[in-house]
């Protein structure tokens, strides 16, 4: 059955934002703030999913570093950075803490709530937007639209436990879209919408992971071993030669490698992937230590003792380090000189990703040239769009959350200003 869409009490159609992540709360957040009556909708069950998911191991905000190191970690500058210049991270920081939640800056330089949890965060910003009186509609799933009238009639399919699913439709004057990108579906960012999108004449760029892991066929015993242990205390280079380590720590998993340095590296690793079918990593499996002071080390006799109690005890090294020398460079052992080589700087060439799914965000979407800078789509007037559905890339670390946030205020705020012009203009 078909269910029509609802009008306000003052009769007055509701401005609607589908897709309940961090961008689209946002954006309800601007146009409920400027009076506005809000419908938002969500395809899941519940609203922040991924957002939830993201903030398990501590939820990082954004970062401490200053504005022009943190406005370089994005791709498409010309799309992001304007977004930074309306809400940056110390923007952030001062809007989560009208949300009643106390900031913390990390030895890394990265921002976290003090209780390092999402859900008391996202509960206080619920608490705030219903109280504004913004309506939220979860198990809508957005499948099409028609032009009517003075805006759009967005048509929804309606599940609930225990009942057949049926249709909805709501007219709007203007929509916002954050429906997210491709990854992750079963917390809801599945790319549903590209088809509507891409049947409305819009330039999308194909979705290609991020912030993904990479794959490497390990040993058996490896892969038995070691498969979920960290790599701490380590640096990663792309170049052999290069002085600029990435100092920080990775997990070898059942299929490969993944965690925070080869995310930050997986933009470059995935254009290595492109050009020459495979990506080279180098990892330094003590940056504490110079090359000098290991060879000199390794020079002196063990004794009787082997060699993995020689660099346990005379190193502290040994467990996934251990490992991962003996697993990609096993004929050091026999020379101290190759060893200590390859404890600075070992080799590991990786020829494939994760799959899309399993990455934590996506490059690819709606490309800069579809939007202008109040991220109106130019197609159709009155459609703005945020969050990770648009083509821009960030590693994590903080990155990726302050962008969505930052587009969903840009997409919310253009929103109002296109609603005030159609008022006055009538």
């Amino acid at each position: 059955m078909t269910v029509p869409g609802t009008q306000t009490a003052s009769g007055i159609q509701p401005v609607v934002v589908i897709g309940a992540g961090p961008a689209g709360l946002m954006a309800a957040e601007q146009l409920a703030s400027a009076g506005y009556a809000v419908e938002l909708f969500d395809a899941m069950p519940a609203v922040g999913r991924k957002f939830l998911r993201a903030g398990v191991g501590g939820l990082n905000l954004t970062h401490s570093e200053d504005s022009a190191a943190f406005a370089e970690r994005y791709s498409h500058p010309d799309l992001v950075h304007p977004w930074l210049d309306t809400f940056g991270p110390a923007d952030l920081v001062s809007w989560v803490n009208t949300l009643g939640i106390e900031t913390f800056i990390g030895s890394s330089g990265r921002v976290f709530p003090v209780r390092k949890k999402a859900s008391p965060l996202l509960r206080a910003w619920l608490k705030r937007l219903r109280e504004q009186g913004v309506n939220i509609h979860t198990r809508h799933r957005w499948t099409g639209w028609a032009s009517v009238a003075g805006g759009y009639q967005l048509r929804f399919e309606v599940t609930a436990p225990g009942h057949a699913a049926y249709s909805r439709e709501i007219t709007t004057r203007s929509v916002v879209l954050a429906l997210g990108g491709g990854s992750w579906s079963r917390l809801g960012s599945d790319g549903h919408w590209l088809p509507v999108l891409l049947q409305a004449g819009i330039k999308v760029a194909p979705f290609s992971p991020s912030n993904c892991g990479f794959d490497y066929p390990w040993s058996e015993f490896m892969r038995e071993r070691f498969a979920g242990q960290p790599l701490k205390s380590v640096a990663l280079s792309l170049d052999a030669s290069a002085s600029g380590w990435l100092p920080g720590e990775a997990m070898i998993s059942r299929h490969g490698v993944q965690g925070g340095l080869i995310y930050q590296a997986s933009r470059a690793l995935m254009q290595q992937l492109e050009r020459d079918g495979y990506a080279q990593i180098y990892w330094d499996l003590m940056p504490d230590r110079s090359l000098t002071d290991i060879r000199h080390i390794l020079a002196q006799p063990r004794g009787k003792q082997s060699q993995a109690n020689f660099l346990r005890k005379r190193l502290a090294f040994s467990g996934a380090r251990a490992a991962l020398l003996h697993e990609l460079a096993p004929r050091s052992a026999d020379n101290p000189e190759a060893l200590a080589s390859a404890i600075k700087c070992l080799p590991q060439r990786l020829h494939s990703s994760r799959p899309l799914d399993e990455a934590i965000s996506t490059g690819g979407g709606i490309v800069a040239a579809e939007l202008n800078d109040a991220l109106m789509l130019h197609q159709l007037p009155g459609v703005f769009c945020a969050g990770e559905m648009l083509d821009w890339d960030a590693p994590t670390g903080g990155y990726l959350l302050n962008a969505c946030l930052a587009s969903g205020r840009v997409a919310g705020r253009g929103a109002v200003s296109y609603l005030q012009a159609r008022s006055t203009a009538l």
